[in-house]
């Protein structure tokens, strides 16, 4: 198979990665994974009603809202995927099972089905890669500039999966580190929210792969906040929790800079709440 039968993007399809405020002055790097609902023109639907599109298999509603109104706060840089997870899903290692899906929730996805090594490559090589490489030049460009910098990923999850409610209004998720998480837990007391640590689910090598590789690789603190869709699917609600959590984010950071460990003795029961919720994963 030739090099055009394997393009995916076209002359029309935006660039895989959208950037906000690469120079601001704020600890915080932000990510969104998930934060986009295109699909390339070679993909036509996917096999999908346009409604499908709108669902949470397709991208983390209000993530990308909220990961702008954090970065517009805090003055902080943010990096977002442009396109569907259902194209290539940017946390998941491309080798996982799910980092192209046939089946999200209940719903098939016809026009991920029967993919050749070179059509799974070139979704690699023209969305998962320049994602990545980005965060990943940007966090070596602050390196060598000796600004510390703590890793945000900002995602959300659906109220309701496979007929299970879920009741935790914020989950924080991490793996091997836990301090800055729990920093952030510190804060959220009295808040009177339900937060879940490691809930819905939990990070792992094999189900993740921001949080694996821009924060435990490089040894920086780092925390995963994953908010309930329906808290933040229109814009009030984005405005909101950005106010809210930059607040709380500021707060943890201030924290972590006098040398605060966070409440990891009287939590670390709560780390295990996820470790079996590495699947269903939205």
């Amino acid at each position: 198979m030739g090099a055009a039968a394997t393009r995916l993007l076209g002359e029309g399809d935006p660039h895989p990665v959208d950037l906000r405020r690469l120079h601001g002055s704020s600890e915080i790097f932000l990510t969104c994974d998930h934060a986009g609902r295109r699909l390339p023109a070679s993909l036509g639907s996917l096999g999908l009603e346009a409604a499908e599109m709108d669902r949470h298999i397709a991208w983390d509603i209000g993530a990308a809202g909220l990961a702008e109104r954090f970065s517009e706060r805090l003055d902080a840089a943010l990096v977002m995927q442009t396109y569907s997870r259902l194209v290539i899903d940017c946390n998941r290692p491309p080798t996982a099972p799910t980092s192209i899906a046939t089946i999200s929730e209940a719903t098939e996805i016809a026009g991920n089905r029967d993919l050749s090594p070179q059509q799974i490559h070139a979704r690699v090589r023209e969305v998962f890669d320049p994602y990545h490489d980005r965060i990943d030049a940007e966090l070596e460009l602050r390196r060598r500039a000796g600004r510390p910098t703590v890793l945000v990923s900002v995602h959300s999850f659906t109220p309701v999966f496979h007929g299970e409610r879920r009741p935790w209004d914020v989950g924080l998720l991490y793996n091997r580190d836990p301090a800055f998480a729990q920093l952030l837990s510190d804060a959220l007391e009295g808040s009177g929210l339900v937060v879940g640590h490691n809930e819905p689910y939990s990070v792992s090598d094999v189900t993740d792969y921001t949080i694996p590789v821009h924060g435990e690789r490089r040894g920086i603190p780092h925390v995963m906040i994953e908010v309930r869709q329906d808290l933040i699917e229109k814009d009030a609600g984005q405005d909101a929790w950005a106010e809210r959590l930059s607040d709380l984010l500021r707060q943890a950071l201030g924290q972590m800079n006098d040398g605060g460990t966070g409440g990891g003795a009287r939590r670390s029961s709560r780390r295990q709440g996820g470790l079996a919720r590495q699947r269903n994963r939205q």
